[in-house]
């Protein structure tokens, strides 16, 4: 019909929108087919009824002429309704009209010569294109009437014919029916692929839409990720240089001030220098090796325990105060960030021992245990009011005991410390038994 060679067209613009396959558009142009040769059945069914009707007339048929009139009158009307008005398909009301009079007009020619069989039996294609629900079936099974007629002769002349016009009949019902059936699944399975491309085409939309939307989260977690890195890269150097330079100039700024003092003594003056230099030089190194992201020198030539008993000697040997190093359980590599998170808390607790705690004895026990590593730190010393002296920075600037929480949460542990005035000082680091390679 005229309205599906227009819904046709369509489907293929809306094909090619959707990028459907290529076999929807190959579907697509057959329906366009479909529909043009429909609207020209019709005439076809005409044209050969009428030419059969002229050169073997049937006995009882009607006169030439007047037949003659009526299918001129049928063209009209199949002109009128299907060429002349391509927009009145999709109105059901038209639609009724214009079948009831195409089977008006058949039953007409029939009656007139049963040659027109041929153009009755384009009530099946048109019931299917213009009726809806169950009048399909009534169309099918008027057509089914008229065209066992037609192939009777007309209708029966005598009671001894009905049963043969009857039998007729029910053969049309049934291959009309079979061929009804076949139609209406493939209009379901179309429908229903239609509806999936439409869900498809939807989806897709919807994705498309996440997919710009997911776009700019990931532009914004780039920036975020980039101000985090700067962030975290700050926090690493000021850590770093707390650990190495800030402590390190500490320990210098301690010797020349002993080397001061003992000027009237050469060797003490010499051996406060020494150790000035030593710990500039040791500085230096750490400074570089932190700029460039590399552990500590110390963990890079022995095992956190050996390191350990290196740093206890060395500032014992700077500060003159007895410090004590002790490992219990089985010692095992660790997680590089692990043991330097060790070595780092161990050197800030006896940075502070040294600057604030006046002590005459440390004890440094590393006790490895099945899933933590424990890192005590105890001094005799003088001990201080935790309320007080837990603030970051205090007064000197210095991060303090809050770099060195901040270093062991960083990696999962916890940072415990007890003191009070006059009672020492306890500074306990337990940190997640990460394994690592062997150093």
């Amino acid at each position: 019909m005229g309205g599906d060679g227009t819904s046709g067209g369509g489907d293929r613009t809306a094909g090619r929108d959707d990028a459907l396959p290529t076999h929807d558009h190959r579907l697509a142009n057959w329906r366009a087919r479909e529909a043009r040769l429909h609207r020209l059945l019709p005439y076809g069914g005409l044209l050969v009824g009428s030419l059969l009707a002229a050169f073997a007339p049937a006995p009882r048929g009607l006169p030439m002429l007047p037949t003659l009139v009526v299918a001129g009158l049928t063209a009209c009307w199949v002109t009128w309704f299907v060429i002349l008005s391509p927009r009145w398909p999709g109105r059901r009301g038209s639609m009724t009209l214009y079948y009831v009079g195409l089977l008006a007009f058949a039953a007409v020619l029939v009656t007139a010569s049963p040659w027109y069989g041929f153009f009755a039996w384009v009530g099946f294609l048109h019931a299917f294109l213009v009726l809806d629900g169950r009048w399909r079936f009534v169309g099918m099974a008027a057509t089914a009437v008229l065209i066992a007629t037609a192939q009777g002769g007309g209708l029966p002349s005598s009671w001894s014919n009905w049963p043969l016009w009857l039998v007729l009949v029910l053969v049309n019902l049934a291959l009309a029916g079979a061929v009804s059936w076949f139609n209406l699944v493939g209009e379901r399975e179309d429908a229903r692929r239609k509806r999936l491309v439409a869900e498809l085409a939807a989806t897709n939309r919807q994705l498309a839409e996440t997919i710009q939307e997911n776009e700019g989260l990931h532009a914004q977690l780039i920036t975020q990720a980039r101000e985090a890195g700067v962030l975290d890269e700050r926090q690493r150097m000021a850590r770093e240089i707390h650990d190495t330079l800030a402590q390190g100039l500490t320990g210098i700024i301690t010797q020349l001030e002993a080397a001061e003092q003992t000027r009237d003594r050469s060797a003490d003056w010499r051996r406060h220098v020494d150790n000035a230099l030593a710990l500039a030089r040791e500085s230096l190194t750490e400074a570089r090796r932190s700029v460039r992201a590399l552990r500590p020198e110390p963990l890079e030539t022995a095992r956190l325990p050996d390191a350990l008993a290196e740093l206890g000697d060395r500032w014992s040997a700077v500060h003159g105060v007895t410090a004590s190093v002790s490992t219990t359980g089985t010692p095992r590599p660790l997680h590089p960030e692990i043991e330097v998170t060790l070595l780092r808390a161990a050197q800030e607790a006896l940075s502070n021992v040294a600057r604030h705690a006046a002590a005459s004895r440390v004890g440094l026990t590393l006790s490895y245990m099945s899933d933590v590593v424990t890192l005590d730190v105890r001094d005799d010393g003088t001990g201080f009011d935790l309320t007080s002296r837990s603030a970051v920075p205090n007064e000197n600037g210095s991060y303090g005991l809050t770099a060195m929480r901040q270093r062991v949460n960083r990696v999962g542990g916890e940072l415990a410390v007890e003191s009070e005035p006059g009672g020492g000082t306890a500074v306990s680091a337990s940190v997640p038994a990460l394994p690592g390679a062997a150093a």
